[in-house]
């Protein structure tokens, strides 16, 4: 009895007994209660992420054409399920070569789609439909994933499954929520964070001359404190990436460059400031890669110093609308790239990339004022949003 007075139970045989079948009862049922309502968070989330997809798919179609046919809209949706298999690297000598023979294969079918559902839109606008379209794949994808492991727990009733997917949840739902502003972002043709490499290098050019050097890419060529820089970026405003990699490839046959300068966003650590700058070595490229590759390969085949100046955002951010917060960081990347051309004498000649996604941005300083006054109203938006979640 001393025991069960210890326990609390004032030496009664019968509240010991109920207490323990409680804790047993407990024992067996509670994984299945919280596996019920883990199941109704993550049915939930499915359901979200569903509608997010739908909605992305309307987006893309509703720029297609405003009262898309039933055959347009199957395609699109067929084409949701695009995929690329990656190339064997078992011997990684020539995978390089392997990656961009199907990067290159899958802007062939995305441009080559476009052409055949929407072939009265104008360049730019296909330009832009492109990118939605990769954005809403994306979105897709997230949805059709976090589906699939909904379905492998209500077969298996994994509780340990259930757990993991749930840990997850708050960022997938973050990104996806992104993804669907950003998908609507590039389908009409409004620049994203990612454009802040492109930005930087357009107003860097302002009223110099451009010219298309192929591949979606267009060069300036402008004098800065004697100094000849070599200003390169995405064709825009159309949503683009471009091959800057294969023309800088193509330019070091032709000049003998100093230094080479890559600008563009780059994820940034929670508590750091959106817009701050940073300056580093190396090429400030994200991608599978194909193109820093060639960039590095020149680099190391003419001894070329590789500087990189990175605009800081959260990884949602750059895939959400531009905001003014990012536009605002101008002067600090031009601080930056006179630091780095200190070394670099007068009459050299120095490469500038603007790497990212060119969408709203125009090719030079003329063409980026739309993209300012959208960079303005967003940050307007995001404050208003801020403050009432505050």
């Amino acid at each position: 009895m001393s025991v069960l007075a210890q326990l609390g139970l004032d030496g009664n045989p019968f509240s010991f007994l109920v207490s323990l079948f409680f804790l047993v009862v407990f024992f067996l049922f509670y994984p299945r209660i919280m596996l019920m309502q883990i199941m109704w968070k993550l049915e939930k989330t499915v359901q979200d992420l569903e509608r997010l997809d739908e909605e992305g798919k309307k987006v893309v179609l509703g720029e297609i054409s405003k009262k898309p046919d039933k055959k347009t809209t199957d395609a699109v949706n067929r084409f949701f399920e695009f995929f690329m298999i990656t190339p064997v690297d078992l011997d990684p000598y020539g995978v390089v070569r392997k990656v961009e023979h199907l990067v290159n294969g899958q802007r062939h079918r995305f441009r080559s789609f476009v052409r055949q559902v929407a072939p009265d839109l104008p360049e730019e606008k296909q330009a832009n439909i492109e990118m939605g379209l990769a954005g809403g794949i994306s979105l897709h994808e997230i949805s059709k994933i976090v589906k699939h492991y909904v379905e492998v727990v209500k077969k298996t009733k994994s509780f340990q499954i259930a757990m993991i997917l749930q840990m997850q949840l708050p960022l997938i739902e973050r990104m996806s929520k992104s993804l669907f502003k950003g998908t609507k972002a590039l389908a009409r043709g409004h620049p994203i964070g990612d454009a802040a490499g492109p930005y930087m290098v357009a107003r860097m050019i302002g009223k110099a001359k451009v010219r298309d050097v192929g591949d979606d890419i267009i060069l300036a060529r402008k004098d800065l404190d004697g100094k000849e820089l070599f200003l390169l970026k995405s064709k825009g405003p159309g949503g683009r990436l471009g091959r800057p990699g294969y023309v800088i490839d193509k330019l070091a046959r032709q000049y003998r460059f100093s230094k080479i300068v890559s600008i563009d966003a780059a994820a940034k650590l929670e508590g750091e400031r959106t817009g701050s700058v940073a300056e580093g070595v190396g090429v400030a490229m994200g991608g599978i890669g194909v193109e820093r590759s060639y960039i590095e390969g020149v680099a190391v085949k003419n001894d070329i110093p590789l500087d990189s100046i990175i605009v800081k955002m959260s990884g949602e951010e750059a895939i959400e609308p531009l905001r003014k917060v990012i536009t605002d960081a101008y002067p600090l990347v031009m601080e930056s790239l006179e630091r780095s051309l200190a070394e670099v004498k007068r009459g050299e000649r120095v490469l500038v990339i603007g790497v990212g996604n060119t969408s709203g941005i125009g090719n030079d300083g003329r063409g980026i004022k739309d993209a300012e006054d959208f960079a303005e109203r967003m940050e307007r938006e995001y404050q208003a949003r801020k403050k009432k979640e505050a």
